[in-house]
């Protein structure tokens, strides 16, 4: 993207943020966070340091980072009163259709025949459990605005159980909220979700169906152990090695 273009594109983004499409200040008048994320999106070049990369992985973490970009929004975050947000928030600074997302473990693809912007990965045995669990990885807003797919040709509506393997390409990031009328900011939201016992994924709206992603990236991604605050810790690993 042309650097008057991101910048273009980067102002109405924050125009967004403010004007309340996306973020929300919590209770207490701080964000420290979601100021981050301002700044990371006014300026990604400005930032180097903040960002991971797709298909590095942090030391001996069994996942991959699924994208680039800053992480942004971490488990348990809250938007709003009453909200605790069920993944991590990844902004890769470009537009729709530019930042690569990519597979973060080995499994088993499903894309529903009415997902837009949205896969699911089936993992048969968690690698933090082996043999004792199964588990799902879970990404969204992969597509514009409008709901115009971002995700991979290969795996179109209705795909079921189609093996991947780390590192393969999905699609890229996109700012579909659902609601063709209220934009998200660019990013990938990823999550980790529990399966139901008998082979099923539960719903990932509720916190309690995910797992802290934190164990699985070798990073602090819990914003209990991260806290939102002038000392805040940039979650990004500073010896990430290519897969």
């Amino acid at each position: 993207m042309r650097s008057s273009t991101r910048v273009i594109f980067s102002l109405a983004v924050v125009a967004a943020l403010v004007g309340g499409y996306f973020f929300f200040r919590r209770s207490t008048g701080e964000d420290t966070r979601s100021e981050r994320v301002v700044a990371w999106l006014t300026d990604p070049e400005k930032h180097p340091d903040w960002a991971v990369s797709a298909g590095e992985r942090c030391e001996n973490a069994p996942f991959l980072f699924p994208t680039d970009g800053f992480i942004g929004y971490l488990w348990d975050d809250s938007f709003r009163p009453g909200h605790r947000h069920q993944g991590l928030d990844i902004f890769g600074g470009d537009s729709p259709g530019q930042t690569t997302v990519v597979a973060a473990y080995d499994g088993y693809l499903t894309r529903l025949a009415g997902w837009k912007s949205s896969i699911i990965i089936r993992i048969p045995e968690d690698p933090l459990q082996p043999q004792r669990r199964q588990i799902w990885i879970y990404y969204t807003h992969m597509a514009d605005a409008q709901g115009e797919s971002l995700i991979s040709p290969e795996f179109p509506p209705g795909t079921e159980e189609e093996f991947v393997n780390a590192g393969t390409v999905l699609g890229t990031q996109g700012n579909f909220s659902g609601d063709p009328g209220s934009p998200v900011g660019v990013h990938l939201h990823f999550s980790i979700v529990r399966d139901d016992g008998e082979g099923r994924f539960l719903n990932e709206l509720d916190i309690d169906h995910t797992l802290d992603p934190s164990p699985y990236f070798n990073l602090p991604l819990n914003s209990r152990d991260n806290p939102n605050n002038a000392s805040l810790i940039i979650p990004v690993c500073p010896s990430s090695t290519p897969e």
